[in-house]
């Protein structure tokens, strides 16, 4: 068996007038954040790590931001397509260990949410998708309420 490991960041601006989508579900909150597609900056930072892992770019590189198919897109289509693309290389996730840095809205209550729909997505046991979320403390563009970010590591095998 042979394993990589990944790693991805992803950011985007809270503002109005846009829903908050985080890890494949839809949380109640003022803003939501701005982006090409629904701006799912969890699941961005899972495909960037998952791609980084088996040497194929980021994801940019095959769901760019000047495609019209991909404006105002689903976030977890565009990780079942990342999936689908390691696959091709003879690969599998193993388990995903992320962070979700935002000052509000509180996060703790969503997670299990989001670990079931993401374990969904990439056909892996919820234990093995580890979801955390912080603040910053009031402190940068996080802690002004300006924007969330989020960081992966993933371990993909090859059987």
């Amino acid at each position: 068996m042979k394993i990589r490991t990944g790693f991805g960041f992803d950011v985007h601006q809270l503002i109005e007038g846009r829903e908050l989508r985080l890890g494949g579900i839809r949380l109640e909150h003022e803003k939501g954040l701005l982006g090409h597609s629904d701006a799912d900056v969890l699941i961005h930072a899972i495909c960037d790590a998952l791609l980084g892992a088996a040497n194929m770019r980021d994801i940019g590189y095959h769901f760019p931001d000047t495609a019209a198919e991909y404006k105002n897109a689903d976030s977890r289509i565009i990780l079942g397509k990342t999936v689908q693309l390691i696959a091709g290389k003879g690969y599998t996730v193993g388990n995903v260990d992320a962070v979700i840095v935002a000052e509000r809205p509180k996060l703790q209550p969503h997670i299990p949410a989001m670990q079931a729909t993401l374990a969904r997505l990439m056909n892996i046991d919820e234990d093995d998708v580890s979801i955390k979320a912080t603040t910053t403390e009031k402190l940068g563009f996080t802690g002004r309420e300006e924007g969330i970010s989020a960081y992966a590591t993933v371990l993909i095998e090859k059987h």
